[in-house]
């Protein structure tokens, strides 16, 4: 991969100027290739990692990985279906894999129920799903190559008698 993306992958936020530096090259010539490779789709987004759980009062969303079994089309493989399934406003990511399971998808919700009611009543009654299994993440440990730093929890003495 070209040492441009690298480093923006790494860090959203460097700028031109310091990409210029680290690479030992023209500011305006980084300018073009950035845009360049916005305009060809190859940097689609540019990203924060967010700690939510150092958010207070944030609003505690539910993110669950959910395998699905899928019975692919005829002349259209998995494609078509897995369009279906990612337009789904649920979803925010869905990956073709190997092994037991064909699709990988993450879906957030607001609690348990909008996951479990969005398996039910959406996925699973699709006419190619075979199957799902729904693992919800309880905490995240590290995301996107970076650690993730977690709340002291009060450490209570223990009381015996």
């Amino acid at each position: 991969m070209d040492e441009i993306l690298e480093i923006l992958e790494k860090d959203a936020r460097a700028t031109v100027e310091d990409i210029a530096k680290m690479l030992k090259k023209k500011p305006e010539a980084i300018r073009q290739a950035i845009k360049k490779y916005e305009k060809e789709g190859a940097i689609l987004k540019y990203k924060a990692v967010i700690n939510r759980e150092l958010i207070k009062d944030a609003d505690a969303e539910v993110r669950a990985l959910i395998e699905v079994n899928i019975t692919p089309q005829k002349d259209l493989g998995f494609d078509k279906i897995a369009e279906r399934i990612y337009s789904f406003p649920e979803v925010s990511s869905c990956y073709l894999i190997s092994g037991t399971y064909d699709l990988l998808l993450v879906v957030e919700g607001k609690d348990l129920h909008t996951v479990a009611r969005f398996v039910a009543e959406k996925l699973a009654p699709s006419e190619h799903v075979r199957g799902t299994a729904t693992h919800f993440l309880l905490k995240k440990y590290k995301e996107d190559g970076v650690i993730l730093k977690h709340r002291e929890e009060n450490k209570r003495i223990a009381i015996s008698y």
